[in-house]
């Protein structure tokens, strides 16, 4: 469970960072500092090449956050889904078919609830994504409150179908989010993949190299018209998941090397042995092996864990978390682009992922989890509705770039992101208190 413990401080680093932003976006000694900072231009150039640059014009710091910070992102994404597929929770259709179908439901729905709130103007309907993604540190994080008050199954449903909603949210980024497609950029994008899938097959373990060629791939695409931080996702999926000569012989090796070592008496325990130059050799020989054990797409996915929830999404989220709310008034919540965001994730959400799971349940395509009751499912649908970091990322795609009336569309649909969000945590705890059992009852 060790990967549920993990969301839990960065969720709240997460929260942290979200309400500085909205304290900055909102002081007027603060304010005007906080959003000229995302407009300064930002550069690493070499003569007249520079890195961070689309069609010839240097990147802002706000699409650096949005297009680089966000494809090293989805490139951890990119990462835990390849890994759920090989090994985890989604790698059968016994253990996938549920969070799958929940996930399936908690996109189609949220979408069809934008559309009949959301009034029919072409500009509003860019938004209809928004309420599509469930957040997995935020919802992993409420619900790790519970502790083990919370099933096993329960946490392990919520943590697939949250992954599997990414590759969902991911897809939708690819086809709905691209511009004018740049030919000649397309090519070398699919040359620079084919390198990538060449490092794999002839089993180039390097960390360096599958990042190296990442960058490159990122530029291409940023090029091409497609949205950048697609290329975390093609990069993840290159990087070998294999070992070079399997398990068994890293192990073999390794109880080998540790017979050689002297059998120490407890009476000597606490002494201190200074190892022969046999000693330290075959004591590296055994860190050798156990570094060959695991497989590139794990050792990249462990090294990401620390700057993706410490740096990267804090940043985004202080970026893009800040909502003017002297522009706005709390009409903005009841009409229009936030009413449909926050009921997309706080109806929508629930009524999806419960729905369909409920008719695969009942139709016997799959099971509920065990030692879990319909309330206590009920109540972690309700959390899925938590869906600030990919929604506030699919609200930038819909409406910036397009003017005044997009800035005004973006800050309403932030709301209705936050306040979503907030809502589906609030009555996510307060279901589950409800519905868990008490902590003796697990006694």
């Amino acid at each position: 469970m060790s990967k549920f413990k993990k969301y839990v401080s960065s969720s709240v680093v997460l929260i942290v960072c979200t309400v500085l932003a909205l304290i900055c976006a909102n002081v007027p000694a603060l304010k005007d500092g906080y959003f000229s900072l995302w407009q300064n231009e930002v550069s690493i150039s070499i003569g007249n090449f520079n890195f961070f640059s689309h069609n010839g014009h240097p990147m802002s710091v706000m699409e650096v956050i949005n297009d680089f910070l966000m494809a090293i992102f989805f490139l951890s994404v990119g990462l835990e889904i390849k890994r759920e597929i090989l090994v985890g929770e989604l790698s059968s259709m016994k253990k996938a078919l549920l969070p799958i179908i929940g996930a399936c439901g908690g996109m189609i729905v949220p979408v069809l609830v934008f559309w009949l709130f959301c009034p029919n103007d072409p500009m509003m309907m860019r938004g209809l994504a928004i309420p599509m993604a469930t957040d997995i540190a935020f919802s992993l994080g409420v619900l790790s409150v519970f502790k083990t008050r919370v099933p096993v199954g329960l946490k392990v449903f919520l943590a697939a179908l949250a992954v599997a909603d990414d590759l969902g949210g991911i897809l939708v980024i690819a086809i709905f989010y691209s511009s004018h497609i740049n030919t000649l950029y397309l090519i070398l994008s699919a040359v620079t993949v084919a390198v990538l899938m060449l490092g794999n097959k002839f089993k180039i373990r390097g960390k360096v190299f599958y990042i190296t060629v990442g960058l490159v791939l990122w530029y291409m695409m940023l090029q091409t018209g497609i949205h950048a931080t697609i290329a975390g996702v093609i990069v993840a999926f290159c990087v070998p998941a294999s070992l070079i000569k399997g398990t068994g012989h890293y192990l073999e090796r390794i109880r080998n090397n540790i017979k050689l070592f002297p059998v120490i008496d407890v009476d000597e325990q606490h002494k201190t042995v200074v190892l022969d130059n046999d000693q330290v050799h075959t004591l590296k020989s055994i860190e050798s092996a156990a570094d060959k054990l695991i497989s590139p797409l794990q050792d990249l996915e462990d090294h990401l864990h620390v700057p993706i929830n410490y740096f990267v999404i804090p940043i985004f989220a202080f970026a893009n978390a800040g909502v003017d709310l002297s522009v706005m008034n709390l009409g903005d919540l009841f009409n229009g682009v936030g009413l449909a965001v926050m009921l997309g994730l706080v109806l929508g959400k629930f009524i999806g992922v419960f729905s369909f799971s409920w008719l695969a349940i009942k139709s016997k395509i799959v099971s509920l989890p065990a030692n879990t009751s319909w309330k206590a499912f009920a109540s972690v649908c309700v959390i899925c509705g938590i869906g600030f970091t990919v929604s506030m990322f699919i609200a930038d795609l819909s409406y910036s770039g397009a003017g005044e009336a997009g800035f005004m569309l973006l800050n309403k649909a932030k709301l209705g992101v936050l306040t979503g969000s907030v809502l589906a945590a609030v009555l996510g705890c307060i279901l589950l208190n409800i519905t868990l059992p008490k902590a003796s009852d697990n006694k």
